[in-house]
């Protein structure tokens, strides 16, 4: 697959993730977690979805056990998640007052996670 074709279905499936971060994100508020342990469960939920696209219609399977492969996704999404994270906190701590503060910084950190995740994607995940 061409890699154009890999970066807009990366894309898509982030944006898949990213109804799913902020859809937990709000269960965990409602449920009265507070916003980084909150942020934590969503992260996670969005990891397993966009996994679970990614190695369906971006990438295909890497030719590694399941198990494996999914270990080695969740540790290449942790250094975008990590940006990702420390990008929403940022903006959580540094705008507490803001009316929905708590979804422009999921967004806000997942346009800056995306690139490392890519390439932690295609070049550690699912490499031939």
């Amino acid at each position: 697959m061409k890699l154009g074709t890999q970066v807009l279905r990366f894309g898509v499936a982030g944006v898949a993730g990213l109804l799913v971060d902020l859809a937990v994100l709000e269960l965990a508020r409602r449920a009265g977690m507070n916003p980084y342990a909150g942020r934590a469960a969503s992260f996670l939920c969005a990891v397993f979805a966009t996994w679970q696209i990614n190695r369906r219609y971006t990438f295909h399977p890497a030719g590694i056990s399941l198990w494996t492969e999914w270990w080695r996704y969740l540790l290449a999404m942790s250094g975008g998640g990590a940006v990702n994270v420390a990008t929403y906190s940022a903006i959580v701590w540094s705008f507490p007052n803001v009316p929905h503060i708590l979804s422009w910084g999921v967004c806000a950190g997942s346009l800056a996670g995306m690139a490392v995740n890519f390439v932690g994607a295609r070049w550690f995940v699912f490499q031939r």
